[in-house]
């Protein structure tokens, strides 16, 4: 009896086959153009990222964002934005990975779960610098080419839609509540 004679069979199909999660805390120092005298706010915008696979077991996500602080100085007296690019390079480890994969050819996805925000930023003591604390958080998967075997019915039924009953009987009409919507959405 040869495998065909049986009653499975093996489809390939694109499915994923590795996917990781990763959440990063970053500190980055800020130099601003004068001496700060307090931090009045922080943000992070423009933020762009790409991933791609490092290994059998790993995919690295690039990419960069614009931190901007707006601070005062001169004793409090006038106000300024600095604006610097921050690049980062996370390594996210596959935590679930196929090993049944057929060739080479994958695409590499990463969703950003948390986009970087500003978590505290606070002046330097020592240099007078400005420290910003971030995180941001990725999801990765990988997809790619496997195998997957699946049980044949031999004696599976074939429906075609003219075959399927969608008419309400007497009993199920009768049961239907006309009353679900409120007298406000009626009118």
């Amino acid at each position: 009896m040869s495998f065909l004679d049986q009653e499975f069979r093996e489809i390939i199909t694109k499915a994923v086959i590795g996917k990781g999660r990763k959440f990063t805390q970053d500190t980055n120092t800020i130099t601003p153009t004068h001496k700060p005298s307090s931090i009045l706010g922080c943000w992070i915008i423009n933020h762009l990222y790409q991933a791609k696979r490092k290994g059998d077991e790993l995919v690295e996500v690039n990419g960069s964002y614009d931190v901007n602080v707006w601070y005062s100085y001169n004793d409090n007296t006038k106000t300024e934005v600095v604006t610097e690019r921050v690049t980062y390079h996370d390594l996210i480890k596959l935590s679930v990975k196929d090993k049944h994969t057929l060739g080479d050819e994958e695409k590499v996805f990463a969703k950003v779960l948390q986009q970087p925000n500003c978590l505290e930023c606070n002046i330097s003591k020592h240099d007078k610098k400005i420290v910003v604390e971030s995180e941001r958080e990725f999801l990765v998967e990988v997809i790619g080419d496997t195998k997957v075997t699946v049980k044949v019915d031999p004696n599976g039924l074939v429906l075609d839609d003219d075959d399927i009953d969608l008419e309400l009987s007497d009993d199920e009409f009768e049961s239907i509540d006309t009353d679900f919507l409120s007298n406000k959405q009626k009118d």
